[in-house]
């Protein structure tokens, strides 16, 4: 489990934010030349919207699943569970394919159950029991730092677009739509502790925590 900050910003903040931590922090190894790269996620939900509405109502301990790749690469993608337990988080991955993800979306999801590895079974009995569907497309482009310390990753998410579940794997980002051109998310996760270089850092003028969810915000749009 590590702690998660999250913080919304607007494109100035997001200007000085930057420019301040690209002096201090490494980018992550898989940032291009703008050090910088496009994450896009598939959230999964029950009929009822169960994840959806545990988020609004603020219960402690919740979980999402997702399918997420990252630009254009479909030889890379993840199936993700993500836990949080207030402001902690832990997250499970597992490798999918391209064309399993293609199989998941028509429902032939049989052959999760086949797999000897404990996540895809876990998503199998849940797309069986709780009727887990596709429910939304999220993308935006994320500038990530690290510092090793306190094992701190700090990441900047711009352009958030997103569409309705149903549309082509991979997304086609021109179908999806931006949610808000001024809207920046800035997020922090360590482990036991924040480096004090770090909060230094991140210091800024009226900037509060918030609760948001890229998820959350982009369903908004049903």
């Amino acid at each position: 489990m590590r702690h998660e900050i999250k913080y919304n910003i607007n494109s100035i903040d997001d200007r000085i934010l930057s420019e301040r931590l690209r002096k201090l922090f490494l980018h992550d190894r898989h940032a291009d030349s703008h050090g910088s790269y496009r994450v896009s996620s598939l959230y999964f939900d029950t009929p009822y919207d169960k994840a959806l509405k545990e988020k609004m109502a603020g219960v402690k301990s919740r979980e999402k699943f997702r399918i997420r790749y990252y630009g254009d690469d479909m030889s890379f993608i993840r199936l993700e569970k993500k836990y949080k337990n207030g402001d902690l988080c832990a997250k499970r991955s597992t490798a999918l394919t391209y064309e399993e993800v293609r199989d998941i979306m028509k429902g032939r999801i049989a052959f999760l159950a086949e797999r000897e590895d404990g996540l895809l079974v876990e998503f199998y009995s849940k797309l069986k029991g709780q009727l887990l569907k596709p429910k939304t497309v999220v993308t935006y482009e994320r500038e990530a730092f690290l510092y090793a310390p306190g094992n701190v990753r700090i990441t900047i998410d711009r352009d958030l677009r997103s569409g309705m579940a149903d549309a082509a794997f991979p997304a086609d980002r021109k179908k999806l739509v931006s949610m808000s051109d001024d809207l920046r998310v800035l997020e922090v996760k360590y482990d036991s502790f924040l480096p004090d270089i770090v909060k230094i850092a991140m210091q800024g003028p009226d900037r509060r925590r918030t609760a948001f969810s890229k998820y959350a915000m982009c369903r908004r749009y049903d």
